[in-house]
């Protein structure tokens, strides 16, 4: 356990990061990328390839992946009010971040400012006519919105068909048909992320078939990434932070795995701080830190000071200044040994954020 450091403030979690180490394209091939390695104890780190990741594994480790599917939840949309739906109007974007029920989706929409509640959006097909439409419920901060379409036969075939790949605002170009599969893990099976699970995109299918031969157990956790991922941290105290809730599964084979192994006294290692969230978020359910398989919402915040129950190490990508990621990492390691790495990393020209290259902490 980390010792807790106490005042703690966001730009304590700042570093400079020039704009051309951000990656704005996947690199040419899937699993290509640089990996920092760190020791997570002693602040020692060193360069390595993500290709030599399996050789890095025990046997008997157990490898937790999240299995959330990105949707196509850029959309674009058209307004019209109810008592002028023949005359639609004006090109909105819309963003789906969060599934809050039957036909009804949490939202950020763009402009949206003049967007009210009682208009409906209508979202047209590539041939000009209306592929969905939905009436705005609820108006909230930031440009939120509630959103409740009209119900269609297939809902999710209607996003691929009309829909965009959402990619994060720091890649400064429209999406390609290549983001279709490059911002997709190759395990991912549960349709409702917004935003990839980033550190799996490294993986390919020969990843996992060689991670498996050294004897390594791997499972799969799902939590869909919402909200949170684009929203910037607006308070300057660490303690004051709050998270927007996203939804998580455990499967059973999945607790049983987790639950055998640290039984046992082997790793568990996960990749990604979405699959630390769900662990540790799951762990926090019993008193004896045993996983049962269930599911729910979770808006934990893991900051320096947290009792990690479930992770023994950690594969994730470079993560934005001041961000709640970037807070979870110096506290599965110490911020300053955390902060030395990331600086090396800039030094050495490591390409940053979603597309770009991964960290082994160990």
């Amino acid at each position: 356990m980390n010792q807790p450091e106490t005042g703690l403030h966001v730009v304590d979690f700042d570093f400079e990061l020039p704009t051309e180490l951000i990656a704005q394209e996947p690199p040419a091939e899937r699993g290509s990328s640089r990996m920092l390695v760190l020791d997570r104890a002693s602040g020692e780190f060193r360069d390595g390839q993500f290709s030599e990741f399996p050789s890095l594994l025990q046997p008997g480790d157990l490898l937790v992946l999240n299995d959330s599917r990105v949707i196509p939840a850029r959309l674009y949309a058209r307004r019209t009010l109810r008592r002028e739906r023949e005359q639609p109007t004006g090109r909105i974007e819309v963003m789906l971040t969060e599934r809050a029920a039957e036909n009804e989706w949490r939202a950020l929409v763009r402009p949206g400012r003049k967007i009210a509640i009682g208009e409906r959006l209508v979202f047209p097909a590539s041939d000009g006519s209306t592929a969905l439409e939905a009436d705005v419920l609820e108006r909230g901060a930031f440009g939120e919105r509630l959103l409740r379409f009209t119900p269609v036969e297939d809902f999710f075939g209607t996003l691929e068909r009309i829909g965009h790949i959402p990619l994060p605002p720091y890649i400064h170009r429209e999406d390609a048909a290549a983001d279709r599969a490059r911002y997709q893990t190759v395990f991912a099976q549960e349709r409702g992320s917004v935003a990839a699970p980033t550190a799996g995109l490294h993986f390919t299918d020969a990843t996992l078939e060689a991670i498996r031969g050294r004897g390594v157990g791997i499972a799969y956790v799902t939590l869909h990434v919402g909200l949170g991922t684009f929203a910037p941290l607006r308070v300057e105290q660490v303690a004051d932070v709050q998270l927007h809730a996203e939804h998580y599964a455990i499967p059973s084979v999945t607790a049983e795995a987790v639950n055998k192994a640290k039984s046992e006294g082997r790793r568990v290692i996960a990749v990604g701080t979405t699959v630390v969230r769900t662990l540790e978020a799951a762990a926090l359910r019993s008193p004896d830190d045993t996983l049962t398989p269930h599911e729910g919402q979770t808006n934990i915040f893991i900051q320096p000071g947290h009792d990690f129950r479930v992770v023994n190490a950690l594969l994730t990508n470079f993560h934005l200044p001041q961000s709640s990621l970037l807070i979870l990492v110096s506290a599965f390691a110490d911020r300053q040994h955390v902060l030395n790495a990331y600086r090396y990393a800039v030094e050495s020209g490591y390409r940053f954020f979603s597309y770009g290259d991964c960290m082994f902490l160990f």
